[in-house]
């Protein structure tokens, strides 16, 4: 609860800096854990769900790019130790139109200045 609550203040602050009409925002988070003692995290799949018109999904890349990499203290602690963390998004237009992509992934075996490397890179090319 606290890495959804942690990343989604943080995405939906981006989104409005970026003037982005965010109609609705959900984040959907759920783990696999250890079967023993203290059932630790192993992996984390944050969904960012997002509903509005005109989204700019580069914006909302960048958004969960830069939460997931830089700002959001819970998800890097986490990510420092056993749990790997997938983040992803869920975007809904008006049109009833969807679209679905992970966005980065950090934690044991992640490169996350890599990853928010090749993010930037890919949204940079894309234009």
């Amino acid at each position: 609860m606290a890495l959804a609550g942690c990343t989604a203040m943080d995405v939906i602050s981006i989104l409005r800096k970026k003037r982005q009409d965010v109609i609705r925002y959900e984040v959907r988070a759920e783990g696999v854990q250890m079967d023993e003692h203290p059932n630790a995290f192993t992996r984390i799949d944050v969904l960012h769900v997002v509903d509005g018109s005109a989204i700019d999904v580069d914006a909302l890349r960048r958004a969960i790019e830069l939460s997931a990499t830089k700002y959001c203290s819970v998800g890097a602690t986490l990510s420092a130790g056993i749990t790997e963390i997938h983040h992803a998004y869920l975007l809904r237009g008006k049109d009833g139109s969807e679209q679905t992509a992970e966005v980065v992934v950090l934690g044991p075996g992640a490169d996350p200045v890599g990853t928010a490397a090749e993010a930037t890179a890919a949204a940079d090319a894309a234009g």
